[in-house]
């Protein structure tokens, strides 16, 4: 009986389907919005060298337990910690509650690029971007449109199932997304000055070390390939059983990588270039980018691509974010795809206006200090998705024994991943954990 289940359960159709899919959940927000301004802020180069050496290392471990687990139990992240051990039900059941609470503040943000990429198509400029962005942002009845929009399209998708939906989506969105990725960089290199926003992401200053890049790096990494929330542990179970698990893993640090590194390519260049700041925080998308688009040449087709682009990021991250909770409802409550769909559909609208509405008419609502779009982001990034991540990491190592030399041809390979697996990853995890409670 159980074989018969498991054989109704969907698989990845090719090898590079799957990679599609893994990369546009790593390749998101996290990459084009979140990763330049962080970048930003934490002293340019130096921070991308820094970044590089963990994700190439200390990230490289939970992508693989992540994978691993998911194609051996073959089933979604309840059912797969409650294989390795009944008493790890409730471990399992915090992966679709942090897929969840992340989509509804993301989905919120997926709104922000809605209305932008609207408002792009009718060639829009402003005397002030900081005041659109801020009057835009309190507008409850836009933002919560345009954030239903958003979480439609995706669960449009999610609806559709793995071949139809998001095999579809992903071997749309992350060509384009490629590709437009590819015309903005053009665009952005042959702008005046534009060495010198090269200078800022490879040159780096070595005097402005810290623990504080270090962690910010750290985390930016973990956020950038979606790894805690049980992403990849769902899109594992969805595996082939003769497909390596390191190779993959691998694939998609590169791939992501390189998307990032594009990001700040397309971005740092043309922010040196009309004398801006790198480090305007967040506002570095839907503030610093739409006044530069005003002032060069053919900045109105410029501006609808970029917006493309981002939506297309935010679409292929937020389908696999979908995708956690929905292989859940579908498999423990034996639900159709489409009412698990509806039935989260409604459930992250139910967290996501309040979210979108906490910069206008619920600015006043806070808990801890912190307003409900940012409690969400605080308690998942910070919490959530690090806790989950060492959970899984020492049950791995210490329940389940994973070893290297099962994956790895290597033998000192295979030694130091069992090494980094039982102590280092976990330390680093608890210590960013520690730094985000802080």
């Amino acid at each position: 009986m159980r074989g018969l289940m498991e054989a109704k359960r969907p698989i990845w159709s090719s090898k590079i389907s799957f990679i599609l899919a893994a990369t546009g959940s790593a390749v998101g927000l996290g990459n084009i919005w979140r990763f330049p301004y962080v970048m930003g802020q934490n002293g340019g180069a130096l921070f991308l060298l820094i970044y590089i050496l963990i994700i190439a290392t200390i990230c490289f471990i939970p992508m693989i337990v992540e994978l691993l687990v998911g194609k051996t139990t073959k089933k979604e992240c309840v059912g797969a910690y409650e294989s390795i051990n009944p008493k790890f039900k409730t471990f399992g059941i915090m992966c679709p509650v942090t897929g969840i609470l992340v989509s509804s503040f993301y989905f919120v943000v997926g709104g922000w690029i809605i209305n932008y990429f609207l408002k792009s198509l009718i060639n829009f400029k402003c005397n002030d971007y900081l005041k659109y962005f801020s009057d835009f942002t309190q507008d409850g009845v836009s933002v919560c449109a345009c954030t239903l929009l958003f979480l439609f399209g995706c669960v449009f998708f999610n609806a559709r199932g793995i071949k139809k939906g998001i095999e579809f989506a992903n071997q749309v969105l992350m060509p384009l997304f490629a590709l437009l990725l590819l015309f903005l960089i053009v665009v952005s290199l042959n702008l005046p000055n534009a060495h010198l926003g090269l200078e800022y992401m490879f040159k780096p200053d070595f005097s402005k070390l810290n623990s504080q890049m270090f962690l910010a790096a750290l985390g930016q990494a973990f956020f950038t390939l979606s790894i805690g929330p049980g992403t990849l542990l769902t899109y594992g179970s969805y595996i082939k059983e003769d497909k390596s698990i390191a190779k993959t893993a691998y694939t998609i640090i590169i791939f992501d990588t390189i998307f990032a590194l594009s990001a700040g390519i397309m971005i740092f260049p043309a922010v040196f270039s009309f004398g801006l700041e790198p480090n305007s925080g967040p506002g570095l998308v839907f503030v610093t980018l739409p006044e530069i688009f005003s002032q060069i040449p053919y900045g109105e087709i410029i501006s609808v691509a970029f917006f493309i682009l981002l939506l297309c990021a935010a679409m292929t991250s937020g389908i696999s974010m979908l995708e956690i909770p929905i292989a859940t409802f579908s498999e423990r409550f034996k639900m159709t795809r489409k009412k698990a769909c509806g039935l989260l559909f409604l459930i992250i609208a139910s967290i996501s206006i309040p979210a979108g509405l906490s910069f206008g008419i619920l600015s006043g609502m806070t808990v801890f200090h912190k307003t409900i779009f940012e409690l969400l982001d605080f308690t998942t990034s910070n919490i959530m998705m690090p806790l989950n991540s060492l959970i899984l990491c020492l049950i791995a190592g210490w329940v389940m024994k994973i070893k290297g030399k099962s994956f790895l041809q290597n033998e000192k390979l295979s030694k130091l991943f069992d090494v980094g697996l039982k102590y280092v990853v976990p330390v680093v995890l608890i210590l960013l954990f520690y730094m985000g409670l802080k």
